[in-house]
């Protein structure tokens, strides 16, 4: 796993708003379905689909969204420092 801001724990590709030769994706999330999960920084989450996995985290009253898995206990092993930098 990997703390980079580059790289991903996961290995997926952040979703993109924009299709082939600049058009926009209509039916791409839009800006309020979106999250970053805050353990991968710059890693883009859709907040349903993390909710559907289990992705996700309440703390001090906001919902954390992760890119994968291995976020979860990461996020659960010190709260305060991820949900400092998100």
């Amino acid at each position: 796993m990997s703390d980079s801001p580059t790289g991903s724990c996961c290995s997926h590709n952040n979703h993109g708003a924009v299709a082939a030769e600049g058009r926009t994706d209509l039916l791409a999330p839009s800006a309020e379905e979106l999250a970053q999960c805050p353990v991968m920084a710059g890693s883009v989450v859709v907040k349903a689909d993390a909710e559907s996995a289990g992705l996700f985290r309440d703390y001090e009253g906001t919902r954390y969204y992760f890119c994968c898995a291995a976020c979860g206990p990461r996020f659960d092993a010190d709260p305060a420092k991820y949900a400092a930098a998100a």
